[in-house]
């Protein structure tokens, strides 16, 4: 009799960790869902097998990985304009598009084998504190405009919701101050549908269930010319992403399971997603702040997410609940996540207790300066300020700062050890 009340006391707690966890991937879910279908809408590509393709990719990511980097990889907006480009150059057909993003994929495990082959002893060389931290504040201060746009659209319910969360976050302890984020969300809907600015209409008019359009590539070598330099503008993006993560999870993850690793699981999921009609892929910092938000970092909560995206895909009735969020519901959300993840860079540099002598400073001032303020500058004069890749691709914004950064600091360095 003790052993049936034991049994069931172990299966009782089984399952409400069981819950948790799923609470937990629901609210990941919520919080990459916006980005991951706004590139195919902006690019015409199909919503669903996005979903699908960031499910089965973020999968694939974390086999290559060892199970050990708790990232969810959605679709990439650095190849929304080249996209768009091989879109108007051959009459709408993107299945040309879909081959440029599969040989870009190609690229990424390419480019993960040499450095498998240079050594990560040497990779960690030139990612000081001093460079690193800066490059997380960029990331997380030129993702803020984007929210406080989305909020724009109601700034009663985006204050709401994000007053919300940063409450339970402050004040609540437990697996409350965890479900922060889905509580405000939830909350701000709800707020959002009494008050009439809800769709629903695309709920109703929605299907159950639906096969996504699953459609294959084309292969053209003008298509290829100008998607596949894109990679060597988002490999940055990436190195700041993956190191982003490990400052919030507190390991990392450059050296264990490796660069070499993280870039073939980010090339094998983009490969994968242009052969069945998807954008490319890429890790997220909106999950990134979830990370930071909840201190949760168990890897097998993204891949629950990773599984709840390939269902989402072929359920439209959810999806559409999904899509009738109010941008100003995640515009409140996403600023409390932007923020996170900016503050993860100023703890990078506190942490690391770097120097504030005149070649550390120059090094950050500059990343800060040309990481956030570039595009504006080059909008003004007309200048841009970047290094082309091709007629259509530029190495601009963050990619350009890290880029700058680093040599930066190598020059300085040496210079000072002489």
């Amino acid at each position: 009799m003790v052993d049936n009340v034991i049994k069931k006391s172990s299966a009782f707690s089984l399952s409400i960790a069981n819950f948790k966890k799923w609470l937990l991937a629901i609210q990941h879910l919520i919080a990459m869902f916006g980005a991951t279908v706004l590139v195919p809408i902006v690019t015409g590509l199909n919503p669903s097998v996005a979903l699908f393709s960031a499910g089965v990719g973020t999968l694939i990511f974390h086999f290559c990985t060892k199970k050990k980097v708790p990232v969810f990889l959605g679709s990439s907006f650095a190849f929304i304009p080249v996209i768009l480009t091989v879109k108007e150059l051959y009459n709408g057909d993107l299945a040309y598009a879909q081959g440029g993003i599969f040989v870009a994929g190609l690229i990424y495990v390419l480019i993960s084998l040499l450095i498998n082959k240079i050594g990560i002893d040497r990779i960690q060389r030139v990612l000081a504190p001093q460079v690193i931290g800066p490059m997380i504040v960029v990331i997380g201060l030129n993702l803020l405009p984007v929210a406080l746009n989305m909020a724009s659209q109601n700034y009663i319910i985006a204050i709401i919701t994000l007053g919300l969360a940063l409450l339970i976050n402050i004040f609540g302890k437990g697996f409350l101050k965890q479900m922060s984020i889905l509580i405000g969300v939830v909350v701000g809907y709800l707020i959002s549908y009494r008050m009439g600015i809800v769709n629903v209409d695309i709920v109703k008019e929605a299907s159950i269930f639906a096969i996504p359009a699953f459609t294959l590539p084309k292969f053209d070598i003008g298509a290829i010319a100008i998607i596949a330099p894109v990679v060597l503008a988002v490999f940055m993006e990436h190195l700041g992403d993956i190191t982003t993560n490990g400052q919030v999870v507190g390991k990392n993850f450059i050296k264990d399971p490796g660069l070499n690793r993280t870039l073939l699981g980010d090339g094998l999921a983009t490969a994968f997603a242009a052969l069945v009609g998807g954008p490319a892929n890429t890790t997220y910092g909106e999950n990134t702040g979830v990370l930071a938000i909840t201190k949760n970092y168990d890897p097998s909560i993204l891949r629950l997410t990773a599984i709840f995206a390939i269902i989402l895909a072929f359920i439209s009735k959810i999806g559409s609940v999904l899509t009738s969020i109010p941008q100003a519901v995640m515009g409140g959300i996403s600023i409390m996540l932007f923020s996170m993840i900016a503050l993860v860079g100023v703890k990078t540099v506190k942490n690391s207790k770097v120097k504030l002598n005149f070649s550390n400073t120059l090094v950050m001032v500059t990343i800060l300066v040309l990481g956030l303020f570039s595009t504006k500058i080059s909008e003004m004069t007309g200048i841009v300020i970047g290094i082309p890749i091709s007629e259509t691709v530029q190495i601009t914004g963050l990619s350009f700062a890290a880029l700058v950064g680093i040599v930066l600091n190598l020059i300085l360095t040496k210079l000072n050890n002489n």
